[in-house]
């Protein structure tokens, strides 16, 4: 079995970003304003002084760990670092929780 012909990625890729880009139109029109809102709470939580706790399951464990760093750290431009944490961090609080009552506690 070999490598797919040039002209086969490209029409893939071709379609991937089409499609991605229809997505985000759909977002915008049916939930645009809902993600506003949830921005603003985000901004003036930490503007505040508050943390931002991400978290996620599997693959998405690892980029609330990637958001949270990127907040911690100067990301795009020179800033003081924001209060953010990733929960998935602390394994040993997760299996222990999970361990004890069980994951649907954790």
């Amino acid at each position: 079995m070999g490598a797919p012909a040039d002209d086969a990625v490209a029409a893939l890729v071709a379609r991937g970003l089409r499609d991605g880009a229809s997505l985000r139109r759909v977002l915008l029109d049916t939930e645009g304003a809902a993600v506003s809102t949830a921005a603003r709470v985000v901004v003036d939580a930490v503007a505040g002084g508050g943390t931002l706790f991400v978290f996620g399951n599997g693959g998405s464990a690892a980029d609330a760990q990637h958001i949270a760093s990127e907040l911690v750290g100067r990301y795009e431009r020179d800033r003081p670092g924001l209060r953010a944490i990733a929960l998935t961090v602390d394994t040993s609080a997760l299996t222990a929780i999970a361990n004890d009552f069980g994951f649907d506690q954790v």
